[in-house]
């Protein structure tokens, strides 16, 4: 069930949103019941043979959470530890890449491996890594102790159980325990608000983009060599598909929570308008960084260590990134890329710093949004090729490489072309729905760039989401509904 389906819109929402206020706000523990029964719903909607697999995930971590809370101070507290952490692991890592790793080893000793009929559970990595945290920080403060009801509901709440934000405990449990839900019109205002913007973005901007992307790496995958300008329009329309796609996501995942009374941490900062990549990843997938920073890269020892061991924690770092998102060499690459681009921009402001260079100007902030994105680009081509040769097909063409012959048909690029500068205009010039809606406080954290430009909740700005709503039907039933690109992670 997609958020953006009429089944989710028109049925699942009105009645899991309406029964919950329906239900009188001092029975919580009824209400806490029924959102853990429509989240298993909407989880099970998808594929219902996976809901076993996610509630003895949740019974395991809750019941090893137990076990180091009462074995504090034992040896046996942080065996329970590695178990908890070891079981989590090896259940994602045969879901997910059971078959990345026979491949490699078949092509390793030159034997050909069949390919085993495994389905990769919707979430498993997101309500993995969820509960992976909750197990280290209940070791690192072993008074913490919620009920397996409070527990079960923060991991299968269903704004952000398919594909995040990857909330952490103490942000959602205590927001059921320490104030009273009940109708409030501006959360409900500010929610449909954020939903209906990232609806927008993942149908009226994601979804055409894909479109040229699509076409392109479909005729790198094919063999085919590309003309350099049609390679670039098909990198960056994959650029803009994944950015409005998951910013679109992001927005609806916290305008869901917003309409329950609850407020999200934000996921999503405007990263293209990154003047480095330390800040793009500061902006993209911000719960992520955040999650990989405080269980990977601080316990490897962080930056409070040698210089060489402080940038080899980075690359461990991005390459655990690129494994997250995709069982494959060409995640590995576009994490490595990645971890390489981070090297270089640490060492960069190393020497800035060391030489006393103040580089202001708005010429070289303007030079430094342009190649971070245009480094981003390059890696964006590994994140979606299907195959390291489709990959190099595709960079070799950016890079100038033509063939004769264009497996792309004419007019391509001459429709393409405004599209993906509007989508440039967009994401570098307009303010992003944090950014509208900062007087509401959107997001657990408070809105860090300003914009003058605010929505205002009034009969225009009523009138307008209400046409561009329209605008989203009318394409639902001429266009092929596609989920969001995270959901495959």
């Amino acid at each position: 069930m997609l958020f953006s389906s009429w089944q989710f819109i028109f049925l699942f929402l009105p009645i899991t949103l309406g029964l919950f206020f329906v239900i009188p706000a001092k029975w919580r523990a009824l209400r806490k019941w029924w959102l853990l029964l429509s989240s298993l719903f909407f989880y099970g909607y998808w594929k219902i043979e996976y809901v076993p697999l996610l509630l003895f995930s949740i019974a395991f971590n809750y019941a090893a959470a137990e076990c180091i809370t009462r074995w504090r101070g034992l040896t046996a507290s942080r065996l329970m530890l590695i178990a908890g952490i070891v079981t989590n692991l090896f259940l994602l890592g045969y879901y997910k890449y059971t078959n990345f790793i026979l491949e490699t080893l078949g092509r390793a000793s030159g034997r050909t491996t069949d390919r085993l009929d495994i389905i990769l559970p919707l979430a498993i990595s997101f309500f993995t890594f969820t509960q992976i945290g909750y197990l280290v920080d209940v070791h690192r403060d072993r008074k913490l102790h919620y009920r397996l009801l409070d527990y079960s509901v923060f991991v299968v709440f269903f704004p952000h159980l398919i594909a995040g934000p990857i909330v952490r405990h103490w942000e959602i449990i205590p927001q059921f325990a320490e104030k009273t839900l009940r109708v409030n019109r501006a959360d409900i205002g500010v929610g449909l608000s954020m939903f209906l913007l990232g609806l927008y973005k993942k149908v009226l901007l994601a979804d055409p983009a894909a479109h040229y992307a699509d076409t392109v790496f479909g005729a790198a995958e094919s063999g085919a060599l590309l003309v350099s300008r049609e390679a670039w329009l098909g990198t960056m329309a994959y650029a803009f598909q994944i950015y409005f796609d998951f910013s679109g996501y992001s927005d609806m995942a916290i305008g869901l929570a917003r309409m329950f009374g609850m407020r999200f941490p934000r996921n999503f900062n405007s990263p293209y308008k990154a003047g480095s990549i330390i800040v793009f990843w500061r902006s993209w997938h911000i719960t992520l960084t955040r999650f990989l920073t405080d269980y990977v890269y601080i316990p490897l020892g962080g930056n409070r260590c040698s210089k060489s061991r402080h940038l080899c924690n980075i690359m461990i770092l991005m390459l655990v990134s690129g494994l997250w998102h995709g069982a494959g060499w060409t995640f590995v690459v576009w994490g490595a890329l990645h971890g390489i681009y981070l090297v270089i921009a640490n060492l960069w402001r190393d020497l800035r710093t060391a030489r006393g260079w103040r580089l202001d100007h708005w010429s070289y902030r303007g030079a430094s949004v342009v190649l971070t994105f245009v480094a981003v680009l390059f890696a964006w081509v590994f994140f979606r090729a299907n195959s390291l040769a489709a990959a190099g097909s595709v960079i070799a063409s950016m890079l100038g490489a033509q063939s004769e012959a264009l497996p792309i048909p004419d007019g391509f690029y001459r429709s393409g072309r405004p599209i993906m500068l509007l989508l440039l205009l967009v994401a570098w010039a307009m303010p992003n729905t944090q950014q509208l809606l900062r007087s509401h406080d959107p997001t657990i954290e408070p809105v860090e760039r300003m914009s003058r430009w605010q929505l205002h909740f009034n009969v225009r700005n009523g009138l307008i989401l209400g046409g561009l709503f329209f605008g989203v039907l009318a394409s639902y039933f001429v266009a092929k509904q596609s989920p969001f690109i995270y959901f495959n992670f």
